[in-house]
């Protein structure tokens, strides 16, 4: 068997390839066979030897495995068990109309939803965008404990300035670990926690009453600065929920168009006899 499987690895490697009439099986069960062709590209060109000896013997292994658990099922289920023709058709006629969808929809489909279209879906149906977490609008800026340009930084960070904005982009750039100053993005609060080790038990609470604050750890000073939050249960600002509510309206269009496409053709073979109900 390892002489075998060693063959299989020089032939998957090499750029020939064996005639059908020159394959040699592999392994059998029953009247099954498993040929060296049907390994043909299974390993990647550049996979070391051991990798691709674990590979080859893996795939022998689920071919016989699966095969064996076939015929088992062959022997024990009756004729009428064992035709799957209806279910094939079925299967075949959803791919088919399926593939006809998708293409409708890619010609068809108008894709631009403007922003007054999902305003106007946001004000009918806030009720709809309930906040699950709590978010926040907020800027920040990681630094390496002992850097030079802390107080550089810090200046154009609690600056009110706007001309401080582009500077501080550049110095954070150049600088900090990571950082985060678009002040109209909303972040889920969880999200931030996970970049900035803030330490609380209740976030509605330290929300409340912090806008800026500085924290630092063994490595890292941290620099904060929150405008805005939201906490959950409370609606969604529209800004947080454009993406869902252009997504929700495109599936709308689409489901419009599909039912639309259906009606067409059922009208068409009406009005050309091609229905008969008898």
């Amino acid at each position: 068997m390892k002489n075998s499987l060693f063959f299989i690895l020089l032939l998957l490697t090499s750029c020939s390839y064996l005639h059908k009439e020159d394959d040699r099986p592999l392994a059998r069960v029953d009247d099954d066979y498993l040929f060296e062709s049907d390994l043909a590209g299974m390993v990647a060109p550049g996979t070391s030897a051991t990798d691709s000896l674990n590979l080859t013997r893996n795939y022998i292994d689920s071919w016989i495995k699966k095969k064996i658990l076939i015929h088992q099922a062959e022997k024990n289920l009756t004729e009428g068990q064992l035709n799957f023709s209806r279910e094939l058709e079925d299967y075949r006629n959803s791919l088919v109309v399926f593939a006809y969808e998708n293409m409708l929809v890619d010609q068809r489909l108008d894709t631009i939803v403007s922003d007054d279209e999902i305003e106007s879906y946001y004000q009918e149906n806030q009720n709809n965008f309930l906040l699950k977490n709590n978010i926040v609008r907020l800027s920040y800026v990681i630094l390496p404990l002992d850097s030079k340009h802390t107080k550089q930084v810090r200046r154009h960070f609690f600056s009110d300035n706007p001309d401080d904005k582009e500077k501080l982009a550049d110095l954070c750039d150049k600088y900090s670990i990571q950082y985060f100053i678009d002040d109209q993005t909303w972040l889920i609060f969880d999200d931030v926690m996970k970049a900035i080790p803030i330490q609380t038990y209740n976030q509605e609470e330290f929300l409340r009453f912090r806008r800026t604050f500085e924290m630092q750890d063994s490595l890292y000073l941290y620099m904060t600065k929150f405008y805005d939050f939201k906490v959950k249960e409370s609606t969604s600002p529209l800004q947080f929920e454009k993406e869902r509510i252009k997504s929700i309206i495109l599936n709308k269009r689409k489901l419009t168009l599909l039912n639309t496409m259906r009606q067409d053709v059922y009208d068409e073979a009406l009005q050309k006899n091609t229905i008969e109900i008898y």
